[in-house]
C-alpha cells in the first residue's frame, strides 16, 4: 500500500484525466494511504493477544490479502480510464464491481473475527483494553456504510439497464461540487463521511487512551505540572477507564449522527436545526460525562495497585495496572 501511495501519487503529478469530477489516481491515492493506516492499526492490535494469536495472524493475512485484491482491482480501472465503483457498463466491469464486492466482504468478516479476539484478549490496562475493543466494532460499522452505497438511486431504478448502480452520493449524483483532497459532496449528503470517521476510529480512541497515560506518566515524574491540568488524576486507572468509555460513546454517537445527516441527504457543512441540535446534544453530554469521569476515587475506596501490564510495548516504572478480567 506504501508504494502504490507513492504510484499514485506521481500518477496525480504527470496523469491529467478526470473521473466523476476527480482526478483519476485520486482514488487509488487515497484508498492506499487509508489501507497503510488500518494495517499498521490492526497489527499492532494483534500483537497484543495472548490467547488466539494464530486465529488472528490468519485473519489478518485474510485483510492483508483481501486489501491487495482490492486495491489492484482499483488500479487496474484507473489504468484503463473507468470507474471501479458501481460500474455496470459492460460485462467485464460488472464482474470486476461484483469481486470487488466479495473482497469487502471477505475483508470485513476478517476485522470482524479480529474484533472478537480482542472482546477477549487481556492487554494492557483496563482503560486501553476498551478502547482497543471499542475501536475496532466502531470501524466495523465505519466500514458497513459502505453497503449501503450499493443501493441503486431512484434515478437509477427509473432507467433501464442503467451503467452505474449504486453512489456515494445521497440526494446527488457523483462527480459534482465536492470538498477539495476528500471529494466529498457539498450539495448533498455523502456516505463517505461516516464512513471515514468510523473506519478511523481504530487509530484515534487508542491514541486518546496513550496520551492519557503519557501525561499521567509526565505528571508523576514532574509534580509541578499536576495543578496546571490536573494531570495526576490521570494515573487512576478507573480515571481513564471512564475517560476511555466517554470518548468511545462520544465517537460513536458523531458516527450514527453522520449517517444519519449523509441519509438525508444533507452536505456535512450545511446542517439543518435538527442536525445541530442532535450535535449540540453530543457535545453537552460528552462534557459533562468528562468532567464526571475526571472524578477521582473517594477517600475510603481502594485504588488498584499497579502491576506490569499484559502488554509487549515497553514500560515505565509507573507502570500501568494489569488487566485482570
Amino acid at each position: 500500500m506504501g508504494v502504490l501511495a507513492l504510484v499514485s501519487a506521481v500518477g496525480l503529478v504527470v496523469d491529467d484525466r478526470v473521473l466523476v469530477g476527480a482526478p483519476i489516481w485520486a482514488k487509488p491515492f487515497k484508498f492506499s494511504v487509508s489501507f497503510v493506516a488500518y494495517a499498521l492499526s490492526l497489527a499492532w492490535m494483534l500483537s497484543l493477544l495472548h490467547r488466539g494469536r494464530r486465529a488472528g495472524w490468519w485473519a489478518g493475512t485474510v485483510v492483508a490479502a483481501a486489501s491487495a485484491v482490492e486495491m489492484a482491482l482499483i488500479t487496474l480501472q484507473v489504468v484503463r480510464g473507468t470507474r471501479s465503483h458501481f460500474n455496470q457498463a459492460t460485462p467485464f466491469d460488472n464482474t470486476v464491481f461484483q469481486i470487488m464486492g466479495g473482497t469487502v466482504v471477505v475483508l470485513w468478516l476478517g476485522a470482524l473475527v479480529i474484533a472478537l479476539l480482542l472482546l477477549r484478549a487481556r492487554i494492557l490496562d483496563r482503560a486501553m483494553a476498551w478502547a482497543v475493543r471499542l475501536s475496532s466494532l466502531i470501524a466495523l460499522a465505519g466500514a458497513a456504510v459502505g453497503f449501503l452505497m450499493v443501493r441503486p438511486t431512484p434515478e437509477q431504478l427509473a432507467t433501464d439497464n442503467p451503467t452505474v448502480v449504486g453512489a456515494h452520493s445521497v440526494g446527488v449524483p457523483d462527480g459534482g461540487p465536492a470538498l477539495p483532497v476528500t471529494g466529498w459532496a457539498t450539495t448533498g449528503g455523502d456516505l463517505r463521511v461516516a464512513h471515514f470517521f468510523g473506519m478511523h476510529a481504530l487509530q484515534l480512541l487508542p491514541l486518546v487512551l496513550l496520551i492519557l497515560a503519557a501525561l499521567a506518566a509526565r505528571s508523576s515524574r514532574s509534580p509541578r505540572l499536576a495543578p496546571l491540568a490536573r494531570l495526576a488524576r490521570l494515573a487512576d486507572e478507573r480515571v481513564r477507564l471512564r475517560l476511555a468509555l466517554t470518548a468511545s460513546t462520544a465517537y460513536a454517537a458523531v458516527f450514527v449522527l453522520l449517517t444519519w445527516q449523509a441519509l438525508r441527504g444533507q452536505a456535512l457543512f450545511a446542517p439543518d436545526g435538527v442536525t445541530l441540535a442532535g450535535a449540540g446534544a453530543i457535545v453537552a453530554l460528552g462534557a459533562a460525562a468528562t468532567v464526571l469521569s475526571l472524578r477521582t476515587s473517594s477517600p475510603g475506596e481502594p485504588s488498584p495497585s499497579p502491576s506490569t501490564p499484559d502488554s509487549p510495548l515497553p514500560t515505565t516504572s509507573h507502570s500501568l495496572p494489569k488487566l485482570t478480567g
